[in-house]
């Protein structure tokens, strides 16, 4: 049940999503199989859908823009900072060589990891981990993308952001903006993108590469 052109239309185009190599993956993919059972019927829909734990399954549109405002290129090495159901992650995947994605949250983590090797998604790397820490040892990244807000921009994903990389990411509390950070040299230069809503940025322990326990 992918996008109808239709909805790709109203929910990407005439919004300003013109990458043809994101657009081609949001209507490859199946959404639905990333949302709950009971709400896989909505998954087309317009807006986030709740995964459980207070998380959400972001709006296409979001998963398109912050895809795309990353300019991935298919030789960059990407960290995903918030799994979640592992759609964006799914997305990032099809883009780019390879992905590394921090979850604070070990089941969540366990249940996307699952999803994706069903759809024989090898080059996505699961961890479960402090997402605010990155991960050091697999940077630095061409690309970070984090999907949870922040009151800033916690200091190890600028380190761990390559040069000439890019990091999508939202910041704040009650009022949220997207913004890009373009990594050159030493010096981080930022752009405000559009005002956002995502859940918060969630603090948790040292990043143990913990595997699935289930086969």
């Amino acid at each position: 049940m992918p996008f109808t052109e239709k909805e790709i239309k109203k929910q990407l185009l005439d919004r300003g999503i013109h990458d043809g190599r994101v657009l081609a993956v949001m209507q490859e993919l199946p959404r639905e199989e990333f949302a709950p059972p009971e709400l896989a019927h909505f998954a087309y829909r317009d807006g986030v859908l709740p995964i459980g734990d207070g998380q959400t399954l972001s709006q296409p549109f979001i998963v398109a823009f912050m895809s795309q405002e990353a300019g991935i290129l298919p030789t960059d090495r990407v960290l995903e900072i918030g799994t979640g159901s592992g759609y964006q992650t799914a997305v990032l995947a099809k883009l780019a060589a390879e992905v590394v994605s921090v979850e604070v949250r070990a089941s969540m983590s366990f249940k996307a990891s699952r999803v994706l090797r069903s759809m024989g998604l090898t080059n996505a790397h699961l961890l479960v981990g402090d997402g605010y820490a990155g991960w050091s040892k697999g940077g630095p990244y061409d690309v970070i993308i984090v999907t949870a807000a922040a009151p800033s921009i916690p200091p190890a994903l600028l380190d761990q952001l390559a040069y000439g990389g890019r990091m999508i990411l939202p910041l704040g509390t009650d009022k949220q903006t997207l913004w890009r950070v373009t990594r050159k040299g030493q010096v981080y230069e930022q752009e405000a993108l559009l005002p956002v809503k995502f859940v918060p940025l969630v603090p948790g322990e040292s990043i143990v590469p913990t595997p699935d326990p289930t086969p």
